[in-house]
């Protein structure tokens, strides 16, 4: 048995005296996830701003409705 395998053996009982099987935390892992999915949705609503603001829309004309070149006076 080399030295770590010694070591675990001897603190490991020690963890599992002081750890509580009825309360559950994410811990750092959780913390990594979260955050990783955060600085990503980030991105992502960042990127869709940037292309929604080149996005050049025109909408069409209701029909019946008059158009600017009807609305113009005409020469006599």
């Amino acid at each position: 048995m080399n030295a770590t395998q010694a070591a675990l053996t001897q603190y490991l009982p020690l963890a599992g005296d002081t750890f509580d099987k009825n309360k559950v935390t994410p811990g750092i892992l959780g913390f990594i996830v979260f955050a990783a999915l955060a600085v990503g949705v980030w991105a992502l609503m960042k990127s869709m701003s940037r292309h929604m603001g080149r996005v050049d829309f025109k909408e069409a004309p209701e029909p019946g409705a008059p158009t600017a070149a009807e609305d113009a006076p005409r020469a006599p």
